[in-house]
C-alpha cells in the first residue's frame, strides 16, 4: 500500500564543526555555545532548538527556569552539578537531564576542565538568548577575556525562553 501522506516541510541539514552558530558566553558561565539545529533552519514541524553548551572550570550557569519550554541536558564532558530545587546532582559523561517547563536549574562546573552538554529545548528560542547576550565565536578561535552579561538581560529573558524564578525566603 503505498504512503499517501503529504511530504514533510522540513529540510535535511547537514552541519560541520566549523558551519555551526557559535557564540562566547559571558560571566558567570564563560565558555561558549554552539547553536546546531533549529526550526528556521530546518523548517521543522515540532518547534525546538539545539545546541551544546561549554562552561569554564569554576564557573556555572545562573539559577533559571523557563515557563513555556521543555528543556533536555545531555553530558557529553567534563564534571559538574546540576542544583534542581535545593537537590544536588552530579553531572558526569552521560548523565540526562529533563526539566519539565517551571523547574528551576543551575549548572555548576566542579571539573577541572570544561564542562560541555547538549541542550535540546522544545520549542526553540534559547539560541536567539545566546545570541544576543554572547559575542560570535568562530571554530578555534582563543577565547575573549571574560565579560559582563548586557545590563539589560533581564529584558532579553523575558523576551526570549525564560520564566521569573519564585522570591527566595
Amino acid at each position: 500500500m503505498p504512503d499517501t501522506a503529504p511530504p514533510s516541510p522540513a529540510r535535511l541539514v547537514i552541519q560541520q564543526p566549523e558551519e555551526a552558530r557559535s557564540f562566547w558566553q559571558p560571566v558567570p558561565a564563560n565558555g561558549f555555545v554552539r547553536c546546531l539545529l533549529d526550526q528556521a533552519a530546518t523548517g521543522s514541524e515540532t518547534p525546538f532548538a539545539f545546541g551544546t553548551q561549554t562552561v569554564d572550570p569554576g564557573c556555572h550557569v545562573r539559577e533559571h527556569l523557563h515557563d513555556a519550554n521543555e528543556e533536555i541536558i545531555f553530558v557529553t564532558e567534563g564534571e559538574g552539578e546540576a542544583h534542581i530545587e535545593g537537590q544536588v546532582h552530579p553531572m558526569r559523561r552521560n548523565s540526562c537531564f529533563f526539566f519539565p517547563r517551571n523547574r528551576a536549574h543551575s549548572f555548576h562546573n566542579t571539573g577541572r576542565g570544561p564542562l560541555t552538554f547538549i541542550w535540546c529545548i522544545m520549542p526553540g528560542g534559547l539560541e536567539t538568548f545566546f545570541a544576543r547576550i554572547g559575542r560570535p565565536r568562530a571554530e578555534g578561535e582563543t577565547p575573549p577575556a571574560p565579560f559582563p552579561r548586557p545590563e539589560n538581560v533581564l529584558q532579553i529573558e523575558a523576551e526570549t525562553v525564560f520564566g521569573t524564578l519564585p522570591a527566595k525566603g
